[in-house]
């Protein structure tokens, strides 16, 4: 399950390089260049609950088999959009990337949840969220150094150029995709063979202890306030997210660093969230328990918040940095205080928490076209993050033991 969650950051956090660079090879500008963030996370939102009728119907072996098998699919895409430098393609590309993950995630975040007691699940989900930031701190710096490894030079190039010249500059550029996305795809493939031939233990998800007593009068998961509010949080949680990870490089760029060192820093985030978890690991439930350190992390990440709309330079790009801090406990606690007493619904229920990982496609997306009016530019509009984290701390303090609406 370690090495699923693996495969889940590398993908998910090539992104933050994939922005930059598409930005520049395909001509976009902020808002446009936030598109790779919606085509790839809006994946999850349209495709969770088709991934939980897969799941019912292939069980969890061979619906994680063709979760990767998708995956592939996705990562061959980007070969026929690097040759024609097509940002639409580019984006089908990672939408199917994306549909992949959804039929991952689903089946696996519930497994993880209830593999054993639930007061623990933060802490299970903790580790498999090292093995997926490990992978996502990884990510960004493999590549960008394949094909951002003269980030200043081409930046520099570029302003100098005649248009005539600029094209088949763009073209070669473009065209580095092609080796990393196909060794990608070729390495999920065979990561698909492996899962057929392995030994995962079977688990019923409808017989997990999980207070089913409640679900015994009710009817729909949409009966569970808890959950509801819990999909809320999370959605806004994914967002913020995202948004420090993915958009931390063009904010670098903006605050006068050069891309050269700029196109690293969703590595700082994501190590940011690495020291979460393990502090995570290290004090949940024995220490503190699920939902203070959600409140916790809120209050931290308001704080942060601030710091960035604040100061200037490093120092604000530090603050967006240790976002990754803050947000690192908020998954593996949302998770299972939403998820707590869905009983026989929790299939489905993870569905509609898979579905809120949209927040990712949503919020930068809000993030960039802010960022593109002169009155906000890169920093003034981080300022959206702060009634997100509200309502997280909301959540944490009330929002979980709500019973009715």
């Amino acid at each position: 399950m370690g090495a699923f969650f693996f495969i889940f950051g590398f993908a998910t956090w090539l992104n933050g390089t994939l922005i930059p660079y598409l930005k520049i090879a395909c001509e976009l500008s902020n808002f446009q260049s936030y598109f790779v963030a919606t085509a790839f996370y809006i994946s999850y939102f349209v495709m969770a609950l088709p991934a939980a009728w897969v799941l019912k119907r292939t069980g969890l072996k061979n619906g994680m088999m063709v979760g990767l098998l998708v995956m592939a699919c996705g990562a061959f895409i980007f070969i026929p959009a690097a040759y024609t430098r097509t940002y639409p393609l580019f984006l089908t590309g990672l939408f199917v990337i994306g549909t992949g993950l959804s039929l991952l995630q689903t089946a696996s975040n519930p497994y993880v949840t209830i593999l054993g007691p639930i007061e623990s699940a933060a802490k299970r989900i903790s580790i498999m969220g090292i093995c997926n930031k490990v992978a996502g701190t990884l990510a960004p710096i493999i590549l960008s150094a394949i094909i951002l490894s003269d980030a200043d030079l081409i930046t520099n190039s570029l302003t100098t150029m005649s248009e005539t010249d600029k094209g088949p500059f763009l073209d070669a550029l473009a065209a580095r995709v092609v080796k990393p996305y196909t060794i990608m795809g070729f390495l999920l493939m065979a990561l698909a063979v492996m899962v057929q031939f392995s030994s995962l233990p079977k688990l019923n998800y409808e017989t997990a202890d999980y207070d089913k007593s409640a679900t015994d009068k009710r009817t729909s998961v949409f009966q569970f306030p808890h959950l509801i509010y819990g999909v809320i949080a999370l959605f806004l949680y994914v967002g913020v997210e995202v948004m420090a990870g993915d958009t931390i490089s063009n904010f670098g760029t903006d605050q006068g660093i050069p891309l050269s060192q700029s196109k690293n820093f969703t590595a700082f985030t994501l190590s940011a969230m690495i020291i979460g978890y393990i502090i995570g690991i290290l004090t949940i439930p024995k220490y503190i328990t699920q939902q203070s350190a959600l409140a916790i992390s809120a209050f931290i990440g308001v704080v942060f918040t601030l710091g960035a709309l604040f100061t200037s330079g490093y120092t604000a790009v530090l603050c967006i940095a240790l976002l990754g801090l803050a947000n690192a406990i908020m998954w593996p606690a949302i998770w299972p205080l939403a998820i707590h007493g869905t009983g026989k619904f929790i299939e489905t229920a993870s569905a509609l928490l898979i579905m809120a990982i949209a927040g990712g496609a949503t919020l930068p997306l809000l993030y960039g076209w802010l960022a593109d009016l002169p009155d906000f530019g890169t920093q003034k509009s981080y300022i959206i993050m702060l009634p997100c984290y509200a309502f997280i701390a909301w959540y944490a303090l009330r929002g979980y033991k709500k019973q009715s609406y």
